[in-house]
């Protein structure tokens, strides 16, 4: 390409001013002084010319060694095949997948965020999460309890419900107390009301439909329900003997049009359905059984529960590190436990369903947090990096698709965002030196509390980019969520493959080696056998050369008289 920088100069007529001298200096100096005067004009012109070459590049496949003709397609497909089986020519193909994975994230990154810059400048550096402690509420007993459980008004966003217990097996003290509160964050300096069950809660829960009751699971398997109208004794409990056996982790309310039923999970191994009209007994029983049998000696431990309305199924996290997926309707059906997921080395404390896409959940256990689709489940399809302390409670945001929170044991606070980072979280927080127990986020916006092991609430203020749902967010959370399913999907179709394959192979092994130890058999048995023969070959003999020496030594002893 030639370019043509000369310059092109041509003349241009000016116009000139004459200025008269000033009188005064004209007397000084005692002659005429005159000034000419012109306009500063210029004008320049620049021709650029291009020169446009095209120009192509012939690309023929090569890399084929010598004895091989690259336009033969069945010697070219043979020796393909030899290579694909070497070591070394995986080895290197496998090298070079990793990088061309980190190579299309990267530009996954890139197309999923195609609106992000504008006049400005890029959207992603003015992304700043931060948050800070507005508040705190103390547990005003001297004995110091975990707050376990949290619970947001549904429609007066300034009372929160905390449920405190000890957890830790036979270490309750004596003198600690057994009440719950209900606070108004406004004032800070005392609760607002008591709730005085007969043992601990667990765990506690408004109800949707009638915003003055309460749900509460103890420490000692019964299930109670509160009226604030009524005071701060519980309106009506459980009987023991139907109740559960060991600590209720998790209640939740059922979306009817009553609005009085509701349902338990325990460690025990049951989940019990429940209508506070009559809390005698359970209205249903499932029994976390992988068998199906119905046996509560192989019973799995429940810890923590997900129901969506919207859903047919509801979702139980265990104490194994399992997630066991159950029908709703269980006297509809034969087989109510439908599928499990596995993934986790631990109990699962946290599980919940995305607001926005109901069919992806997170769970919260051991080192990580996981989230699964409904239609994979051998493996999640995003998972955090194992981290150095136990997680304890995470919730998904309600205003934004793509960030969730998770509290760990060392007191801290992780804020993610799926869309940035998957491995680390945008935002770490110390925010006590005690264990956080639980979390919760109010509804309307993201002002989040987080409950400790010496039963303070904390409550933090997000920043707005965490709480201000952002451009085509929901589109590029559903396009994530569908790419990793899809992803999975194929991991596990290898998966299986593979597993057959090894499967088919050890049985034709076993097939092989059952030919084998067959063939030694008959080997074995025709080496005694001729063995056997052989020996009776030589008695044989033996008896023939003993018989005629025995006929001659007695013609020899014979007397001649007695011949004649």
């Amino acid at each position: 390409m030639d370019i043509d920088h000369s310059c092109d100069f041509s003349e241009s007529d000016v116009e000139h001013e004459d200025i008269p001298p000033d009188p005064a200096l004209q007397e000084i100096c005692g002659s005429e002084v005159n000034t000419e005067f012109s306009k500063d004009t210029s004008e320049v012109s620049t021709m650029t010319s291009f020169e446009k070459v095209s120009q192509g590049i012939n690309h023929v496949e090569g890399g084929w060694a010598k004895m091989i003709n690259a336009d033969d397609t069945e010697v070219t497909a043979r020796y393909k095949k030899k290579y694909l089986k070497d070591e070394h020519c995986q080895h290197m193909v496998m090298e070079t997948a990793s990088v061309m994975e980190h190579c299309n994230q990267c530009k996954d990154a890139e197309d999923c965020f195609p609106d992000l810059k504008d006049e400005k400048g890029v959207q992603e550096m003015e992304y700043e999460p931060s948050a800070r402690i507005i508040s705190m509420l103390r547990d005003p007993n001297k004995v110091k309890r975990t707050a376990t459980s949290l619970s947001w008004h549904p429609l007066d966003y300034h009372k929160l419900a905390v449920a405190y217990s000890c957890l830790e097996f036979q270490r309750a003290p004596k003198n600690m107390s057994f009440d719950s509160y209900i606070w108004n964050i406004e004032i800070c300096n005392k609760p607002e009301m008591t709730l005085k069950p007969i043992s601990p809660l667990v765990c506690l829960e408004y109800n949707h439909k009638d915003t003055h009751i309460l749900i509460g699971g103890s420490y000692n398997g019964q299930i109670g329900y509160w009226d604030t109208r009524s005071g701060s004794q519980p309106v009506q409990m459980s009987a023991t003997e139907h109740s559960h056996k060991d600590p209720v982790y998790k209640v939740i309310w059922l979306q009817t049009k009553i609005g009085t039923e509701t349902f338990s999970a325990s460690t025990d191994g049951q989940v019990l359905f429940w209508d506070i009209r009559n809390m005698n007994e359970p209205t249903k029983r499932l029994v976390l059984d992988p068998s199906k049998k119905g046996n509560r000696e192989n019973a799995l431990g429940a810890v923590s529960m997900e129901f969506e309305n919207s859903m047919a199924k509801f979702l139980v996290g265990t104490e194994q590190g399992l997630v066991v997926s159950c029908n709703r309707k269980l006297e509809t059906t034969d087989d109510p436990i439908v599928c499990m997921y596995s993934g986790h080395h631990g109990p699962i404390y946290a599980l919940q369903r995305n607001p926005f896409f109901p069919k992806n959940f997170l769970t919260v256990a051991d080192w990580t947090a996981r989230i699964w689709s409904e239609d994979i489940k051998e493996s999640s399809i995003i998972s955090s990096k194992y981290h150095m302390t136990y997680l304890l409670d995470g919730c998904w945001s309600p205003v934004r698709p793509s960030v969730f929170f998770t509290v760990k044991m060392d007191g801290t606070l992780d804020v993610w965002d799926i869309l940035f980072k998957q491995k680390d979280p945008i935002l770490n927080l110390k925010v006590c030196d005690e264990a956080l127990y639980s979390i919760r986020v109010r509804d309307k916006d993201s002002l989040v509390c987080c409950g400790s092991q010496l039963g303070t609430v904390r409550l933090l203020k997000m920043s707005p980019d965490l709480c201000t749902l952002q451009k085509n967010e929901k589109a590029l959370v559903s396009e994530m969520f569908e790419r990793e399913t899809k992803r999975e999907k194929i991991l596990e179709g290898q998966y299986r493959e593979r597993h057959q394959m090894k499967h088919s192979s050890s049985v034709e092994d076993e097939g092989g080696k059952d030919d084998m130890e067959e063939l030694l058999a008959c080997t074995e048995r025709e080496f005694f056998e001729t063995v056997e023969a052989e020996k009776k070959k030589i008695k044989d003999e033996e008896k023939e050369r003993r018989k005629v020496v025995c006929v001659k030594a007695s013609k020899q002893n014979t007397d001649p008289k007695d011949a004649k």
